[in-house]
């Protein structure tokens, strides 16, 4: 019986590992099938603190690997299919042919960024792909780049981009924006946004390197086909949080996200904590992630504490 499993090995669930080794509790790590979470698809992250020369996605995590492990956490590469919360208060987690029992579940699965499921994806993420222009927005001044959605999250992003990018192409499906009012029309005022309306990209095109350097529109009006060209698209059609292997033991918003209790990060079920962006569809940054994890390390720390 473990005191404490973190599922999920991002920024949440290696600060929740610190925090929680650190108290003596030995957590257990399950990694899923994304060992390091999001950041490990980025390249150059700038705005995390204690890095001012930046530091490498891939690196910054193992950095928090090798920290969490340095005080006594253990990892293990599992998928969780399944948790159940047994009479006496703990859970039983079922991965794959594996069980696990623990005290205390923290929840740190995060959220994937939905994306046009087109050909070359993959291999563009984090050459000329993203879903964040927070994160990736500065690396792209004064050159063109596009944002693909309607929605608040990409007027948001579109507005943000246009203090770098010399100019910003709003692409979406329909003739109009599906946006609040004002988000839509500060971006439509934007002088530096340009809308492409009733299109969508059926293709990225690379350069020799293997960067972005256009898109291929599609109108879906008259079908015709162009080349835009762009340093970058920012892909803001939403996120999938990672939250529907809890079944019953957590409240969901309408788009999957994990409803915190309390203000905290508690969820419905006693001794169950949610952290990072499987909860937190607002704000979605490594810093803020981290901050969760350890609110939720000290959450279960406490919880544990009033057991006994």
């Amino acid at each position: 019986m473990e005191q404490v499993i973190i599922i999920g090995t991002g920024c949440a669930g290696y600060t929740a590992a610190i925090y929680t080794a650190r108290a003596n509790l030995q957590p257990l790590l399950l990694s899923g099938t994304q060992p390091g979470g999001q950041l490990t698809t980025t390249t150059e992250v700038e705005n995390f603190p204690g890095h001012p020369d930046g530091i490498m996605g891939p690196e910054l995590m193992m950095r928090m690997q090798a920290q969490a492990e340095k005080f006594g956490s253990r990892i293990a590469f599992a998928q969780v299919d399944s948790v159940q919360h047994m009479d006496d208060g703990t859970f039983t987690l079922t991965a794959g042919s594996e069980t696990y029992q623990t005290q205390t579940l923290i929840v740190a699965t995060g959220a994937a960024p939905r994306h046009l499921g087109l050909p070359n994806e993959k291999s563009l993420i984090g050459h000329g792909l993203t879903s964040c222009a927070t994160c990736d927005g500065a690396f792209y001044r004064n050159v063109p780049v596009c944002v693909i959605g309607g929605g608040d999250s990409a007027c948001e992003e579109a507005s943000f981009l246009t203090r770098f990018a010399s100019k910003v192409y709003l692409i979406h499906r329909r003739e109009e924006l599906r946006a609040s009012k004002i988000m839509a029309d500060r971006a439509l005022a934007n002088p530096k946004i340009e809308p492409i309306w009733n299109s969508t990209v059926r293709e990225y095109l690379t350069d020799e390197r293997g960067e972005m350097r256009a898109v291929l529109l599609e109108n879906l009006i008259n079908g015709e086909t162009r080349e835009l060209e762009v340093a970058c698209v920012f892909v803001a059609i939403g996120h999938v949080p990672n939250s529907k292997f809890l079944g019953e033991l957590v409240d969901l918003d309408e788009n999957g996200y994990i409803i915190q209790h309390a203000g905290r990060t508690a969820t419905k079920t006693p001794g169950l904590f949610a952290a990072g962006d499987v909860a937190d569809h607002y704000y979605r940054q490594a810093i803020t992630a981290a901050g969760q994890g350890c609110a939720a390390a000290l959450e279960a720390e406490r919880y544990l504490a009033d057991m006994e």
